[in-house]
């Protein structure tokens, strides 16, 4: 299963590590369940996206994922693709950028020929083959529907998937040089949000996070400074953390600010289930 990772300390600029590859687990034990792409999106101080990523497999140097990367943000997505649709390429390989924004996804849509007929002009920003950059594409146009509204072009383009096509899952962060904001939907996979204080639960710690299946961070900086957190698990112990409710749309704002909202309370029109998947599909939604 894809893991997701956000993270925002608006309105500072943080320093923070990450390692793609680096969890409690031994490597002998994560090769058995090679990923298929990694990637880490940040931006600039003048708020220009920086992503880097690269498709990972069996014959490929696992060195990019593997060795840590010291970035400065106000926010942050991370990214480790197992895939459903589209080879291992860095075109399909999360996250995405369109319109100075980032996003990463996890989950299955499909119904590809019909969401890209709705995409109209906006399928020029679709340069792989994954469903995912497609559902970001049809975010993207419905914001510029909207007059640049994020929040807006995320539920009506949810809406329009949920009540068309057959979805999986459509778990999501989108992230802004100052915004972030993580949708769970349906309840298919797990979301979680930790709105962590200074120096986190003992008021003294820094941020030091590491998944069981993939993505570990660190920084120091967090000692100090607050921060809101996404991930698809729980990272540490901290009581804090918290499961999106289905259909919970979550904005953190320039400001830290976190804003929440159910934007779809009832399950997709046409709702797969594991065994409606086909093999590759299906490989890539379970646990590894």
């Amino acid at each position: 299963m894809c893991r997701l990772f956000g993270l925002s300390a608006a309105p500072r600029r943080v320093r923070a590590t990450f390692w793609l590859l680096k969890a409690p687990d031994s490597l002998s034990r994560q090769s058995r369940r090679e990923p298929d792409g990694v990637g880490l999106g940040t931006f600039t101080a003048a708020g220009t996206p920086l992503v880097e990523k690269q498709p990972i497999a069996a014959y490929e140097d696992r060195l990019f994922a593997q060795e840590a990367r010291e970035r400065e943000s106000e926010t942050f997505v991370a990214h480790v693709r197992f895939a459903s649709t589209g080879g291992l390429n860095m075109r399909n390989t999360h996250p995405f950028e369109q319109h100075d924004r980032l996003f990463a996804h996890n989950g299955v849509l499909e119904g590809l020929d019909e969401l890209d007929h709705e995409l109209g002009d906006y399928r020029r920003l679709v340069h792989g083959d994954t469903d995912s950059e497609r559902f970001f594409a049809l975010i993207t146009a419905r914001i510029d529907r909207h007059g640049g509204d994020v929040t807006a072009g995320i539920t009506d383009a949810v809406g329009w998937i949920a009540d068309r096509l057959p979805v999986y899952a459509l778990n999501l962060i989108l992230t802004t040089a100052t915004d972030l904001w993580a949708l769970r939907y349906p309840d298919t996979h797990d979301l979680y949000v930790l709105e962590r204080a200074a120096g986190g639960a003992q008021g003294d710690q820094r941020l030091d996070h590491a998944g069981h299946r993939g993505i570990r961070t660190s920084s120091t900086v967090l000692t100090d400074y607050p921060a809101v957190v996404i991930a698809t698990e729980r990272m540490d112990d901290d009581p804090g953390w918290r499961l999106l409710a289905p259909g919970e749309l979550l904005h953190v704002t320039e400001h830290l600010a976190v804003r929440s909202s159910i934007v779809r309370d009832s399950p997709p029109r046409h709702l797969l289930s594991l065994a409606d998947l086909n093999e590759t599909a299906a490989a890539s939604q379970t646990e590894r």
